[in-house]
């Protein structure tokens, strides 16, 4: 069951830094949201506090809400662990567990949930992780081979399953092509594509084509300057952010003018 998730006055600080300042957004359920904009305007920063990531940095803090179907996963007593198995992410370079199998790798989240498992549904998860991630028949033969000896590309869509065996209703992708060719980014796009008729998406992407191709809503990062913090400076459906933004810093960045 996807989820939708409302953020409301998010002000995202390292130390006494304002790094993202006043950031309100609706991510609807069972989309891809892609996050734009030129490098360090916070796109990254602001996708962490999504899931509470943000705060294993220390001095790292944030202001204001972030709603999951209304619950505030900044509210009293709200487990950080229990928000990071909702809300899943896939980082920029693929970071499969180097010493562990294909299949412990699908299983790492589950186990470090405590999840207790037999045998055969931790069989049965398996190959609906990887299946769900397009990789079950590249790796089926081989499930007890390392990780680490996939290509890059397979090493991110085994992320992606990982992401997905713990059963999160949003998962979040800070830059999930960057460091792949461009076959590797094709299947990528091609399972973000399938995975939202799942999943709440969200993408981090410094690519506006990809962003073009895969997203249903776009929004606009920018800053002013160095030292002072990105701002959240339009969102709306992709096509219209592409084709026809309200504001001149949309258009410049989209039609390549800066950035």
């Amino acid at each position: 069951m996807s989820k939708r998730i409302d953020v409301k006055d998010l002000n995202v600080y390292y130390g006494k830094f304002l790094a993202v300042e006043d950031v309100s957004i609706n991510i609807e359920a069972k989309s891809v949201t892609a996050f734009i904009g030129p490098s360090g305007c916070g796109k990254s920063t602001f996708l962490r506090t999504l899931n509470r990531m943000h705060e294993v940095i220390p001095g790292a803090r944030v202001e204001g809400e972030v709603l999951l179907d209304g619950d505030n996963l900044y509210g009293q007593g709200v487990d950080p662990v229990t928000v990071r198995s909702q809300i899943g992410m896939v980082f920029q370079r693929p970071n499969p567990f180097p010493t562990m199998s294909i299949r412990d790798n699908v299983l790492a989240g589950v186990r470090l949930n405590n999840h207790k498992i037999s045998k055969g549904e931790a069989d049965a998860l398996v190959e609906r992780s990887l299946q769900g991630a397009n990789l079950w028949n590249e790796v089926k033969d081989r499930l007890a081979k390392p990780g680490s000896g996939l290509s890059g590309g397979q090493q991110q869509r085994l992320c992606i399953a990982r992401a997905i065996a713990v059963e999160p209703q949003v998962i979040l992708m800070d830059e999930p092509c960057s460091a792949l060719d461009p076959i590797s980014t094709l299947a990528i796009e091609d399972l973000i594509n399938d995975l939202k008729d799942q999943y709440t998406v969200v993408i981090v992407t410094h690519n506006m084509q990809q962003a073009a191709r895969v997203s249903d809503r776009t929004a606009f990062f920018n800053i002013a300057g160095t030292g002072k913090p990105g701002k959240l400076i339009e969102v709306g459906d992709t096509h219209t952010i592409f084709s026809n933004p309200t504001q001149k810093a949309t258009e410049d960045y989209v039609s390549g003018r800066f950035g």
